[in-house]
């Protein structure tokens, strides 16, 4: 069996009387790619702040590879080897797209070799083309290609991005999608997503958010036709 490669047991998160996680268990495998979605305050962006340890939970515990490592710092789990993208860019303006990407690469790797993985995700991503120009003078989309090679040049064995393709052309999803396939072949992916077109186009479990537990998870399709996840999450128009 696939080694579990993420994991929370009874996942809680408070603010003031608020509860905005709500005892929640999840677990991931090795390569398993997972989207997770929910309407606005549903708790999946809690959720996904207290695994990637930009929010220390009230309760609960998170594992990564059986590690206990609630309460840690997104530094501290990155160095595990865990890839993160959240909404908040983490890129230097002033750097161009190519010293962006190397300067995350050699934090895991020598000068030659983070030389080498640097190209060759730069070639993946087809950003050739902007490769010496400064992140400042990019277009959303670009930016959010970048980042995603910020994550991607390091090798990771997990992934854990908040919503990539926000703000993409649909080239650029296109082009996203591809890169998510690519990655799920050596590491496990979790997505935190509203584009219900792109999560049709990548996902097979879909985990869905309610009032900051967890309603419902199962294949994609499955809850694409569930009444109440159309009804009260998707909308007529899922």
């Amino acid at each position: 069996m696939a080694e579990t490669v993420l994991e929370t047991h009874g996942l809680t998160m408070r603010f003031g009387g608020v509860t905005a996680s709500d005892n929640v268990n999840f677990s991931l495998k090795a390569r398993e790619l997972r989207c997770l979605i929910g309407p606005n305050g549903a708790g999946k962006s809690t959720f996904f702040k207290c695994v990637t340890g930009l929010l220390t939970p009230s309760e609960g515990q998170v594992f990564m590879r059986g590690q206990d490592v609630t309460g840690w710092q997104p530094h501290q789990i990155a160095s595990l080897g865990v890839g993160i993208k959240t909404q908040t860019p983490n890129v230097m303006d002033a750097l161009n797209v190519h010293e962006n990407i190397w300067l995350s690469a050699r934090r895991f790797h020598d000068a030659a070799e983070a030389k080498a993985r640097t190209d060759t995700i730069i070639d993946r991503l087809a950003l050739g083309g902007i490769a010496r120009t400064e992140l400042g003078q990019l277009a959303h989309g670009e930016r959010q290609r970048v980042e995603l090679g910020l994550v991607a040049v390091a090798d990771p064995w997990l992934v854990l991005l908040d919503e990539p393709a926000a703000g993409m052309s649909a080239q650029d999803v296109d082009r996203l999608t591809e890169i998510i396939h690519e990655l799920t072949r050596s590491a496990a992916v979790v997505i935190v997503e509203h584009d219900m077109q792109f999560i049709r186009s990548i996902a097979e479990t879909v985990t869905v958010f309610h009032q900051g537990a967890v309603l419902m998870e199962d294949h994609v399709d499955h809850v694409m036709s569930d009444p109440t996840v159309r009804a009260v999450y998707l909308g007529k128009k899922a």
